[in-house]
């Protein structure tokens, strides 16, 4: 592993000044855990101190689980009370706050606060896909591919591995998200290279096939999981020794709403590769991500899915058609107005 000591500063700095655009005095909250990569946690400190803000770093002993299942290792109500008067918050947490009690009561409560989600970053990863991304470009180019999906009704996506999915989208209802990697107005936001997307749930019908990664429980895939889906809910599990593993983690829950599909998302980071981390890998270029379990109100409102935990699988080299027309081939842009400002991230 390099060190990349000058390479993870400047990471930070673009983080703190460029990200966050933190001005001084703001209070700028960093959590982390036992598992976290602490280079990286003192590092964004540093680099909030040098800007003018204020950094706390609250490091945690590693929960027990991620999201909801990992509030009987959390102090609820102290960490609720301390990120309810901060005014930035950027997560390196190895099993992440998202979703957890004092995340959804700060996010409710403190209507001022810019939350980024950098779960189980490492100093490679904050090089890569932080310190050396052309970022107006991606930008520009996941913009455009929002403003597609956002206009579109109707989206099919297929994988070499057998993916076969389709479902309505709701362009008048629900918010297309682009990840874009700025953190400059309230809410949640995420590393730059991703686009979420909520469709019509009870539509979504096909086969999904994990080929990547599945967070939790699996990590790396040694053979593809095939998951048959009808109204938005998971009915079959196959592929061996870790489709046995994923349905036993999601049966631990006793909760049926750990099978319903939550959000599909694109990956477009061109640094991203495969690592075995859900931050990274759910940006890989081209590929598709599904989250089950646990969906915001806030993402798919009024309700969400109020499930006790979420994961998130990933199918590589994906092909999408928005409304009949393909925008992805087996991973690599192939629409005619978005293929140049591809070529300008290198892809």
């Amino acid at each position: 592993m390099k060190p990349y000591e000058y390479e993870l500063q400047r990471a930070a700095l673009i983080l703190a000044r460029d990200m966050f655009h933190l001005q001084p005095g703001e209070t700028f909250v960093i959590t982390a855990d036992t598992g976290s990569d602490q280079r990286v946690v003192h590092a964004a400190a540093a680099a909030a101190h040098a800007v003018g803000a204020i950094p706390m770093v609250i490091t945690l002993p590693e929960p027990p689980g991620v999201g909801k299942a990992a509030d009987p290792g959390l102090p609820v109500e102290a960490l609720t009370a301390l990120l309810c008067q901060a005014d930035a918050w950027v997560e390196f947490n190895h099993q992440w706050l998202l979703y957890s009690t004092p995340f959804e009561r700060a996010m409710a409560q403190n209507k001022r606060l810019r939350y980024m989600c950098l779960v189980e970053m490492t100093v490679d990863m904050m090089v890569r896909l932080v310190g050396r991304i052309d970022a107006e470009s991606l930008s520009a180019f996941m913009h455009r591919v929002v403003d597609m999906t956002q206009q579109a009704k109707h989206m099919v996506i297929t994988t070499p591995a057998g993916n076969d999915l389709e479902f309505r989208l709701l362009p008048s209802q629900r918010i297309v998200c682009c990840d874009d990697g700025l953190c400059t107005t309230p809410g949640m936001h995420f590393l730059g290279g991703q686009i979420s997307f909520f469709p019509d749930l009870e539509s979504i019908h096909g086969q999904m096939v994990f080929d990547g990664t599945i967070s939790p429980p699996c990590g790396f895939l040694k053979e593809p999981i095939t998951l048959q889906v009808e109204a938005g809910r998971v009915t079959s599990i196959q592929g061996g020794s870790q489709a046995e593993e994923l349905r036993r983690w999601l049966d631990s829950f006793g909760d049926p709403n750990m099978y319903r599909l939550a959000h599909g998302c694109y990956g477009f980071n061109p640094g991203a590769r495969l690592c075995g981390n859900v931050l990274e890998d759910e940006r890989i270029w081209g590929c598709t991500e599904w989250g089950m379990g646990y969906l915001s109100p806030i993402d798919a409102p009024p309700d969400g899915i109020q499930a006790k935990s979420h994961m998130d699988g990933i199918c590589l080299n994906s092909s999408v058609w928005l409304d009949g027309v393909q925008v992805l081939d087996k991973g690599v842009v192939v629409h005619p107005e978005l293929r140049p400002l591809a070529e300008k991230l290198g892809q």
